[in-house]
């Protein structure tokens, strides 16, 4: 007894569905510019003083019950970090703007992709591979 030969693999004449998380490869270039520059204005905040210009701060004071927490004298930043903080919000800006406004979007919407839809497009974006400037992956090879 003989097995019958597979049925030839039909040849689809429909395209697939369109995927709004199948991200172009220069929005995911753009998207992980912009956590980059995030990140690096995270880090320059984090080892500056609380206020930009010289402030006395003020001390704690406990009223009805309530602490308020005060806040230690700031010497203010230096005009170097002030240039670098301006430098970056304007580059963060501008790299936001450009993964907002990206043409993928226009695409995503003309193909019917809307509102929650389109949400978590955008969402996804932020985690898609390439996107990203660090992977927990990353850190545990290189680890």
């Amino acid at each position: 007894m003989t097995t019958p030969a597979p049925a030839p693999a039909q040849a689809s004449t429909e395209e697939s569905p369109f995927d709004p998380h199948d991200f172009p490869q220069e929005l995911r270039e753009e998207q992980r510019r912009d956590a980059e520059l995030y990140a690096e204005l995270q880090a320059l905040q984090a080892r500056l003083p609380w206020s930009r210009e010289p402030h006395d701060g003020w001390p704690e004071v406990e009223e009805r019950g309530r602490a308020s927490k005060g806040r230690a004298p700031s010497p203010g930043w230096k005009p170097d970090d002030a240039a670098a903080y301006d430098r970056l919000w304007e580059e963060l800006r501008g790299a936001t703007a450009a993964v907002q406004t990206h043409e993928w979007w226009g695409i995503c919407e003309r193909q019917g992709v809307k509102g929650a839809d389109l949400y978590a497009a955008r969402q996804a974006l932020k985690h898609a591979p390439g996107a990203v400037p660090l992977a927990r992956e990353d850190v545990a090879q290189t680890a």
